[in-house]
């Protein structure tokens, strides 16, 4: 089996901080050093460390084309992995570069690209960069429009129909994994939209761009993320609302 990690399968019992079950139980945000909350819609960075652990080594090459706030770029050179961020609005790349510099690090780069994930030029990415392969791609997006990050209109957030969202995320996936080594991962972190009484299974639906494009589906995990703050000190009323209106309460854990 061809090792994708640093790990060393001598000393699997001493990995007791590697997650190996589907479900990531997450008591608090690591909020260190470059790591903040202040970005709306940013993620946990414990998810990109446990996936940068088991699928990548030191070294490798992992693009997120959905930077944001540059959390997996922050968690990768922290973990000396080469990185590759893409960000549709120019003044958040540009703040996501200065916040990731203040960990810099020489044994590593990190490239922060402005730029549509749809239809930038990989071609010309790579050969700047000098390379031929990616060993990992992680997708952040936005769960459709559960959150308005821009004005732009080709951010996926402004898609106006689920279809044109899926179609939108379906041009990341080409361009984006286009350079993906052969047999290497991706990971798709994304939440589902509870509207007009039912659920949209955003996670699926995305999984399915995946498989149709002839990724194989290795695994679903969820996270269960103790400190939401929509639901801060409100457990009462949400489960109150989730009795009175049929639903059941999404990623919630009481200590």
């Amino acid at each position: 089996m061809a090792r994708y990690n640093d790990l060393d399968p001598e000393k699997w019992k001493e990995y007791d901080d590697i997650n190996t079950d589907s479900l990531w139980i997450i008591d608090k945000r690591d909020n260190s050093g470059a790591h903040t909350g202040d970005y709306h819609g940013n993620f946990v960075p414990q998810i990109p460390h446990q996936l940068f652990t088991r699928y990548t080594k030191k070294g490798d090459w992992i693009l997120d084309p959905f930077m944001g706030s540059g959390t997996s770029l922050i968690e990768a050179q922290r973990m000396g992995r080469n990185s590759i961020g893409i960000e549709l609005q120019p003044e958040v790349a540009r703040e996501s570069y200065d916040r990731i510099q203040t960990e810099h690090r020489d044994d590593c780069s990190v490239k922060v690209i402005p730029g549509d994930s749809r239809t930038i030029n990989m071609d010309r990415i790579m050969e700047t960069i000098g390379i031929n392969k990616l060993q990992f791609v992680i997708m952040h997006p936005p769960y459709w429009d559960i959150i308005k990050f821009s004005d732009n209109k080709n951010d996926l957030s402004n898609t106006e129909s689920l279809e044109e969202f899926l179609d939108s995320f379906e041009e990341v996936i080409d361009n984006s994994t286009k350079y993906l080594e052969k047999n290497r991962y991706c990971a798709c972190v994304i939440g589902d939209k509870y509207a007009n009484s039912q659920v949209v299974p955003l996670g699926f639906h995305c999984m399915n761009k995946f498989i149709e494009k002839g990724f194989l589906l290795k695994a679903i995990l969820v996270k269960n993320f103790g400190e939401t703050k929509g639901k801060t000190n409100q457990q009462g009323i949400w489960r109150y609302r989730a009795i009175t209106n049929d639903f059941y309460i999404f990623n919630i854990q009481r200590n």
